[in-house]
């Protein structure tokens, strides 16, 4: 499987993919390889370059020095070795969001893992962890996204990554499990709908709502409606969560059935979050009385 996954992992990028993954304009690279020769790009039969997986490795952490305050023509002077080695002590070391961003990413295209955990250890000496996952998971998830659309990172990227964030969040999440709730008024029942497996964001509702003291039963991805029935009744007060990202396809549909098959009784509730939320928002839908959408994780924590 490994095998198969490393044999569809993208081995050729455009100066367009260079650009979008670094934030160094296109017209800048071509000017960097005449004057300095930071890379040596491939030519197809109508001229046009193309990078392999060492030449947008180089250009992520040139970039990454650059926007340190090094100057091309300094980094242009050092070897690989000596720029992947700068780049590690400055990911070590004291950093701001927007530079751990870059890192991340430089991160996921290398699958270097080291990296990622030095970087995120960087964070924790001057952040939480929900400061974390606000000001630097969630902006490099919504530019992975981005990337994903493009074509410019392949799924194995994306999963590599996403993979990390979890990991980080099971932590966070299992010391909050330690402690018993101290508030009673509700218990929140999390889960994704059937063939729904974008999981990340119902993993942080989860320790958001955790941290604010109330019982969480996790149920995780895929989860077929009629399993679902026997927890409606087993509580008061109970709030189903979902986080919906590209499934069901017609919400307003698994709505309805879901209120008239599962949150019957007036104590039930159910919270929507996620891009189909949204839409849901935008388009100004109107919801059944005990079902709620939110814009943000931070708009719901408000509710809590």
């Amino acid at each position: 499987m490994l095998n198969e996954d490393m044999e569809n992992i993208k081995q050729n990028f455009s100066i367009k993919d260079l650009e979008t993954l670094s934030g160094i304009k296109a017209h800048t690279i071509r000017m960097w390889e005449k004057r300095y020769g930071v890379l040596q790009p491939q030519r197809t039969d109508t001229n046009i370059r193309t990078y392999g997986v060492n030449g947008l490795q180089k250009i992520l952490n040139i970039a990454f020095l650059n926007e340190n305050g090094y100057k091309i023509s300094r980094i242009s002077k050092m070897s690989e070795d000596e720029i992947s080695e700068l780049v590690q002590r400055i990911t070590t070391s004291k950093s701001n969001t927007n530079r751990a961003v870059k890192s991340l990413k430089v991160a996921m295209m290398n699958f270097d893992q080291p990296l990622f955990l030095r970087t995120y250890d960087g964070l924790l000496q001057n952040l939480t962890f929900r400061d974390i996952y606000n000001q630097v998971f969630i902006p490099l998830l919504q530019e992975i996204g981005i990337l994903w659309q493009a074509g410019t990172i392949t799924p194995a990227h994306e999963q590599f990554i996403s993979s990390l964030i979890k990991q980080k969040l099971f932590i966070n999440i299992e010391m909050l499990q330690k402690e018993q709730p101290n508030k009673k008024d509700k218990v929140f029942v999390l889960f994704l709908p059937n063939e729904e497996i974008h999981d990340i964001g119902l993993f942080y509702a989860n320790y958001e709502i955790l941290l604010h003291g109330y019982k969480v039963i996790f149920l995780g991805q895929s989860l077929p409606m009629e399993d679902l029935d026997y927890l409606s009744k087993l509580f008061d007060n109970t709030v189903f969560v979902s986080y919906l990202t590209v499934k069901p396809e017609n919400v307003e549909e698994y709505i309805h059935k879901f209120t008239n098959q599962i949150c019957t009784s007036e104590c039930c509730e159910y919270w929507l979050l996620g891009r189909k939320a949204l839409e849901l928002i935008d388009n100004k839908v109107k919801l059944p009385e005990r079902v709620r959408a939110f814009r943000n994780i931070n708009e719901l924590t408000l509710n809590l």
